[in-house]
């Protein structure tokens, strides 16, 4: 084995312990009768450790990608005796889904256009109010309300999905009924506000994350030639930031396609296409809808069983253009200077500027009849006996605006543009605000200590919530007990040993695609081969398991983000200092990312405890008096024993309104350290 070396201090105020005598033959080939100095340490070269984390780390980045690429062919071959059965044609376009029928009917349109539908009235109600508030939040508000506004929608982006199911259940969905005297509350509008409140926080976070990052010199640069606030917020920050505001909006596009439980609670899940189509009160169903409705009772090998993998494969498949446009469009974007001026040469225009020229013309053009064709269906949507004058005041309002606005001096425009922001602001926090007010005051008279500490009686209407908290427990600590070694030892292998290449992008392509597939497909996946295959049966471990690959995309990029904001200097510096690799990544990478890393595992540890569908067909039993005695029992979780109370149960309301308080709570607080561990490390730690 080498013999350690040594680098002594060759500083000439120290005489204590002095360098190696550089004129000397012996002073390469042999170490110093003495210690290394103090300060600097000795760093060993044990060539049989290194290679052996080495290895660990590369079976943690194969275990990483196999894991991917398994339940991507897994769902594959599950689906294709579908195909060659129904048609592939047929599949897609066939217009009556009933699996159960004589004959037997796979036509999957109906589906595919609920989720459009449902998401693309998610996105007309969701973006304008999280630009708007994101906006407010970096450019107008103090930095004292910022620091209260951003983490409090940031906290909000964390809520669990059936949480805000069961809001939309019970609140939503009526106050809809009465306003529109509808026979059911349940519709394709419910389905769109609901989807909009939930993705609400997320392009609101991320969106103003980057019109921050916006350097100030553009600010400063666009008001010294006389630009007022909103001249430079509107002509010079948005469009700087318009990669980062694109890849918000795609973020919330993807909560909302992936989105299981909210939707299944209140869109009716009626397989029909609305008619007409822009009926915003018709019941629809989705395709993630399908999947949380049918698996459960659907018999295993049978043709309804393909189908339903077949539904899943097209989830993927929308999943994964909506990433590669993502990809695609934001690195264009990215790859072009940005559009603060025109292009006046005679030179090609880049695509960055080709896109705001175009867009700027065709808005010019379509502006009237968009806005007159936006305000018919606003009137066709809203019952006219109720509310035609305040529709027709706000329609009035916008003509009004979008036509004379060239003619406002840039004064009064900004006053307009900033109340709207704030409006638009005000009501996003009022929203959210509701819904945490009314679970947190209908909650708190079902707290007590028999309701935290005891079993469930009566179908839940009595008794506690005990075995569900230590349930949810026990599922979330197996999962990430899996899932952070693997994804921090494969992000690390990934940042640190390889070089960017084609089997890298490759890997990082599908961990991506992982990342952004809905969670009901890990259900799906985890029902069918570790349920049903393995014969694990609906078990703790299945749900570990599942939920362990549902969190291992998150854990791995948010650990390779962390990795890469590491300077590259201090890894030079490590390894000219004599370091090994693994010294240099455990000694001076893995310190200061550790923020991002614990980050990370959190935020994992978050979104596993509030996922319901992951768990629905793999771990979970409503009702269970005893603690799990081993890996292979059922347990009971808080998600899950909320949605069935909410759906199944009448008559209790006190304990669904106390369950998801207590859930609502459990997640928040992860969260809430979190972000507490990201504020604390950026004051702290300075480059």
């Amino acid at each position: 084995m080498n013999p350690p070396v040594f680098i002594g201090r060759q500083s000439t105020g120290d005489v204590s312990h002095p360098g190696p005598d550089l004129q000397s033959p012996q002073a390469t080939c042999s170490p110093p009768a003495h210690p290394a100095p103090l300060g600097i340490p000795a760093f060993p070269r044990p060539l049989k450790k290194e290679g052996a984390i080495q290895a660990l780390l590369l079976l943690a980045s194969l275990a990483a990608i196999i894991s991917v690429l398994f339940i991507l062919a897994y769902l594959f071959l599950e689906a294709s005796p579908i195909f060659p059965l129904a048609g592939i044609w047929n599949f897609i376009t066939g217009g009556t889904w009933n699996p159960t029928g004589t004959p037997p009917e796979y036509g999957t349109l109906p589906l595919i256009v609920g989720t459009i539908l449902v998401t693309l009235g998610a996105m007309v109600i969701a973006i304008p109010l999280s630009l708007g508030c994101a906006v407010f939040t970096a450019e107008i508000a103090s930095s004292r309300m910022r620091s209260v506004l951003k983490p409090a929608i940031e906290l909000l982006a964390g809520i669990p999905s059936v949480v805000y199911g069961f809001f939309g259940l019970v609140i939503l969905t009526e106050v809809l009924r009465v306003t529109f005297s509808l026979e059911s509350g349940l519709t394709w509008l419910a389905g769109s506000i609901l989807l909009a409140i939930m993705a609400l926080p997320t392009i609101t976070s991320v969106s103003e994350d980057a019109i921050r990052a916006v350097p100030h010199e553009f600010r400063e640069g666009s008001l010294a030639v006389g630009a007022t606030r909103w001249q430079t917020m509107s002509r010079v920050v948005i469009p700087s930031a318009f990669s980062g505001i694109t890849a918000a909006v795609i973020l919330g596009t993807g909560r909302a396609l992936g989105e299981t439980m909210a939707v299944l609670m209140v869109t009716g899940n009626a397989a029909i296409i609305p008619r007409p189509i822009t009926n915003v009160f018709s019941p629809i169903r989705t395709l993630t809808g399908t999947l949380g409705i049918e698996m459960g009772e659907v018999s295993s090998g049978s043709a309804h069983y393909h189908a339903l993998f077949g539904v899943a494969l097209l989830l993927l498949a929308i999943t994964l253009l909506v990433n590669m446009v993502a990809t695609v469009v934001i690195g264009r974007i990215r790859s072009g200077p940005v559009p603060v001026a025109r292009c006046e040469t005679g030179r090609s225009v880049p695509f960055r500027n080709r896109i705001t020229r175009s867009l700027r013309g065709i808005f010019s053009w379509l502006r009237l009849p968009a806005t007159v064709l936006l305000g018919g269906l606003v009137l066709f949507a809203i019952d006219l006996s109720a509310g035609h004058l305040a529709a027709a005041a706000i329609l009035a309002a916008t003509v009004s605006f979008i036509l004379l606005r060239r003619k406002v001096s840039p004064r009064i425009a900004e006053k307009i543009a900033f109340s709207l922001l704030t409006c638009a602001t005000l009501l996003v926090v009022l929203i959210l605000g509701v819904i945490l007010w009314n679970i947190v005051a209908n909650g708190l008279p079902a707290i007590s200590w028999e309701f935290l500490t005891g079993v469930p009686r009566d179908l839940g209407r009595s008794g506690g919530i005990f075995p569900a908290i230590v349930g949810t427990v026990y599922l979330v600590a197996g999962a990430i007990g899996m899932a952070l070694p693997v994804g921090i030892g494969a992000a690390i292998y990934l940042v640190e040993y390889t070089r960017e290449g084609r089997l890298v992008r490759l890997a990082r392509t599908g961990v991506d695609l992982l990342n952004g597939t809905p969670s009901i497909v890990f259900g799906l996946f985890g029902f069918a081969f570790l349920v049903l295959y393995l014969r694990l049966g609906v078990s703790l471990l299945a749900g570990q398991v599942t939920l362990g690959l549902m969190v291992l995309p998150t854990i791995i990029r948010t650990t390779e983000e962390a990795l890469k904001c590491v300077p590259q200097g201090l890894r030079e510096g490590s390894l000219a200092l004599g370091a090994t690799g693994w010294q240099t990544v455990s000694r001076v990478v893995l310190p200061p990312a550790m923020p991002g890393v614990l980050t990370g595992a959190i935020l994992a540890i978050g979104r596993a405890a509030g996922e319901t569908a992951p768990i629905m067909f793999t771990a979970v039993v409503f009702s269970q008096r005893f603690l799990p005695a081993s890996l292979l029992d059922p347990v009971m979780a808080l998600p899950y024993h909320l949605f069935i109370l909410a759906t199944n149960v009448p008559g209790a309301k006190t304990n669904q309104y106390g369950t998801a308080l207590v859930l609502l709570a459990l997640v928040i607080g992860i969260y809430s350290m979190a972000i507490l561990l990201r504020n604390h490390y950026q004051k702290t730690v300075r480059w």
